[in-house]
């Protein structure tokens, strides 16, 4: 009984850690046939990617009719000018798939003449590698001063630790 649950909570640990490490697919938009003129700024691709997080290896997936539109991967001035000219990659196929291989920025505008005035254009930030543990310098030493002592700031390792020392808790109050 005993080893069966330690087998179940090194399963969960397990699944935790991949569900922070796999690489996920978005669908632009969040929905089959956003790639379209938005009918207002609040409707830009724009701003649903502002509320997504990108990270190395995941992939925006567009689905559009490819008789009647395309998308072009795009330098930023070629992005900001809506030029169709000089594309760094093309796709037309209805079922486009870009994987996001570097942090940075990435510029998508539609290939159809006109649209990309329009506000038919995404813009999307891939956030760079988390840091390990090992990788972050030491803390300097501290300073004596007069006055209160400030707390530290949290960071996104101690948020994912807690995550998972909270899941894992989760776990044995059910069992």
């Amino acid at each position: 009984m005993a080893s069966n649950r330690a087998l179940l909570y090194s399963l969960l640990l397990i699944s935790l850690f991949l569900s922070f490490t796999e690489a996920r697919e978005f669908l632009v938009g969040g929905k089959t046939n956003a790639w379209i003129i938005p009918a207002s700024d609040s409707e830009s691709l724009n701003k649903w990617a502002e509320g997504s997080r990108f990270q190395i290896g995941d992939s925006l997936v567009w689905n559009y009719d490819p008789s009647k539109d395309s998308v072009l991967q795009v330098s930023e001035k070629d992005y900001e000018s809506c030029s169709t000219s000089s594309p760094i990659a093309i796709y037309k196929d209805g079922s486009s798939k870009v994987k996001l291989d570097r942090s940075g920025p990435f510029y998508f505008i539609s290939g159809v003449e006109g649209h990309c005035e329009k506000g038919q254009k995404l813009a999307t930030v891939v956030l760079s590698v988390r840091r390990r543990f090992s990788d972050v310098s030491p803390a300097p030493s501290p300073v004596e001063s007069e006055g209160p002592a400030v707390a530290p700031t949290s960071d996104g390792m101690r948020l994912r630790g807690g995550l998972v020392v909270l899941g894992v808790v989760g776990m044995l109050v059910l069992f």
